[in-house]
């Protein structure tokens, strides 16, 4: 078997290699970050059964994940611009969604593996096709290497997904500001208490504010905002005061507790403008590359991309176990596979994002979550 030279060191990138490796297959990853410190890794991910945990399983890791789960963390809380609690559910404690901080899962992950795995500092500058399914990489330090499998799991702006499809993100319209609030039981008193132990989305159509407490603290939340890309272009995001009085403005009127979300900042609040790529993208099979996670399926953020990202690895070394002599036959069964999924988990993204920011906010999001099994 050929070894598998991942680009992006990202939980779906880290996930297939694992899986290889825990069957005594090799593989590479090229990542761009200098080191796994060189930036944050975001805030918590819930990981589902069917799909993140299922994943988990595969890469024989449940117990270590186990040791990592924020307890507590799944309850959830949806509240009216006026702080009203519409609905509220409990963590309990079955580990049906918990959460889990990004920056833990990917440490977890990268300790699993062979310390060499992954070689940090390489960004993918040129890829160049030499026949026969094999491309030659060229990164930004001048190394090259030549490989007979290339596997894209490099994000939203994908450097491998141009080989397979002329699809691009486009900004669907909303953006998000990041937050963090520290010492939040001292410091943040009636946030602490808004938000609770879990999670809280107070909604209403066109604006919402979603917090998390994390551990040690913290509230890790964002201002969610149907705006143009003229209304982000407009804010120095180098100016706190600036930033921080131009979104709290779109939430004039608004309980207190909640705007102090937003006011209360104790980091320079980051515009997050979030891009799609189309529902149900996919492209023809084409020798020796493939795509997982966002770079494959880049959709709005509802809980399933990092669950999709891990699976879509687990699932890809699968296929390549299975058909260690026939690698493009491996790629083509993961392929359709992960189109069917991810066609389905984009459609479901549309449906929350709309019930978090459409017109029937939030009383919406509160029918969903009163569904059987609400957003597990």
């Amino acid at each position: 078997m050929t070894s598998v030279a991942i680009v992006g060191a990202g939980l779906g990138g880290l996930m297939l290699a694992r899986v290889l490796h825990v069957h005594g297959i090799s593989s590479t990853i090229y990542e761009a970050d200098a080191s796994a410190l060189a930036r944050t890794q975001g805030g918590q991910l819930d990981i589902h059964v069917s799909d993140g945990q299922a994943a988990i399983a595969s890469a024989q890791l449940t117990d270590q994940f186990r040791s990592i789960i924020h307890q507590g963390g799944a309850a959830t809380r949806v509240l009216d611009s006026d702080g009203a609690v519409l609905f509220e559910e409990p963590d309990d404690n079955t580990n049906t969604r918990p959460e889990v901080l990004r920056g833990d899962l990917r440490r977890m992950l990268l300790e699993s593996l062979p310390p060499a795995t992954v070689r940090w500092g390489k960004k993918l500058v040129r890829i160049v096709s030499a026949g026969n399914g094999r491309h030659e990489l060229t990164f930004a330090d001048g190394s090259k290497v030549m490989t007979a499998m290339l596997v894209g799991a490099d994000g939203a702006w994908s450097k491998v997904r141009p080989l397979l499809s002329n699809a691009a993100p486009e900004y669907t319209g909303i953006t998000f500001i990041e937050t963090y609030l520290s010492d939040v039981d001292t410091m943040h008193p009636a946030a602490a208490r808004t938000v609770g132990t879990g999670a809280m989305y107070a909604l209403s159509p066109g604006r919402a504010i979603a917090a998390h407490r994390e551990a040690d603290g913290i509230l890790h939340a964002y201002a969610q905002l149907n705006v143009p890309v003229d209304w982000v272009g407009a804010i120095d995001f180098n100016d706190k005061a600036a930033v921080i009085a131009k979104v709290a403005a779109e939430f004039d009127g608004w309980a207190p507790e909640l705007t102090a979300l937003v006011r209360e900042s104790d980091t320079l609040p980051v515009a997050r403008m979030i891009h799609s790529l189309p529902g149900e993208h996919r492209w023809d099979r084409t020798p020796g590359v493939t795509l997982l996670g966002d770079a494959a399926h880049l959709m709005p953020p509802s809980g399933d991309g990092a669950n999709l990202a891990m699976f879509d690895g687990a699932e890809l070394a699968k296929a390549i176990l299975a058909h260690p002599d026939n690698p493009e036959l491996a790629l083509a069964i993961y392929e359709e596979a992960m189109f069917r999924r991810s066609h389905a988990a984009a459609a479901d993204a549309r449906e929350v994002v709309d019930l978090c920011l459409g017109d029937r906010a939030p009383h919406g999001l509160v029918e969903f979550f009163q569904r059987p099994h609400g957003m597990s």
